[in-house]
């Protein structure tokens, strides 16, 4: 039985980055932020696309004029446009405002006790399997490069330099909303009135389908599940929506 010979000059050994983690897999730095945006946004465009085909819909169950489902499908596109960045700058800001806190707090502690910080820091460290005299040396160089940074990563899990903008979140959401509403919008106002219902709802169906894909493929989930909660929610809020449009224009 012949070995395999050693790597040499003419047996090169691979590079890290082919025995290294496949490149498809999540990494941590920029995960979070990245799973924020996608929030945001897919949040959004399902939103958009939701609402705003529940509302036309619900209309067009009622009358069939076109000016009337225009005006509602505009209203509702504004106003939930609005609501979600109001919404979304809301959630984060307190989110934000609370990391602010627990980091000025950090700051305070490192300033008043740098000795017990710095014991604290190496005693997470060696929770986290390291033995002590290593955990000490590796809390003392990550302090003296950046005492707050080590600490809030390892203590709070927060990244100074890298807190969320409310504003960002709030424009990602308010576009998302409205570019996922234009979709019912457009197609129902397009559309001949025998058939607008019909294509407006295969319409909102795919694109329930796409945004339930994206949502899974970044980040990192089902999706056949994220798909099917997508279509299954809009096919309950459109038959609803237009239900009650239909009764209530046969009562009116």
């Amino acid at each position: 039985m012949s070995s395999s010979p050693p790597a040499g000059p003419g047996h090169d050994a691979a590079p890290p980055s082919e025995v290294g983690p496949h490149e498809d897999e999540p990494h941590e730095q920029g995960f979070n932020d990245r799973l924020n945006w996608l929030r945001a946004g897919v949040l959004g465009a399902n939103d958009g696309i939701v609402s705003v085909a529940g509302i036309v819909l619900g209309v067009a169950g009622a009358t069939t004029d076109r000016t009337a489902i225009l005006i509602a499908g505009i209203a509702g596109l504004v106003a939930g446009a609005m609501s979600m960045a109001a919404g979304e700058y809301v959630s984060v800001r307190t989110q934000r405002d609370s990391e602010e806190a627990l980091l000025a707090k950090e700051r305070r502690e490192l300033r008043e006790d740098p000795e017990d910080e710095l014991a604290e820091l190496a005693g997470l460290y060696v929770d986290k399997g390291l033995d002590r005299d290593l955990a000490l040396e590796v809390a003392r160089q990550l302090t003296e490069k950046d005492a707050l940074g080590a600490h809030a990563e390892v203590e709070l899990g927060i990244d100074p330099g890298d807190l969320t903008s409310a504003w960002n979140a709030a424009f990602a959401s308010m576009v998302a909303f409205t570019a996922g509403a234009l979709l019912p919008l457009s197609t129902i106002l397009l559309v001949a009135a025998d058939l607008r219902v019909a294509v407006t709802v295969v319409a909102v169906l795919l694109a329930l389908v796409i945004t339930g894909w994206a949502s899974a493929r970044f980040g990192y989930g089902s999706a056949r599940r994220a798909i099917l909660r997508n279509v299954v929610g809009g096919l309950l809020a459109m038959a609803v929506t237009h239900g009650i449009g239909q009764l209530v224009g046969t009562q009116v």
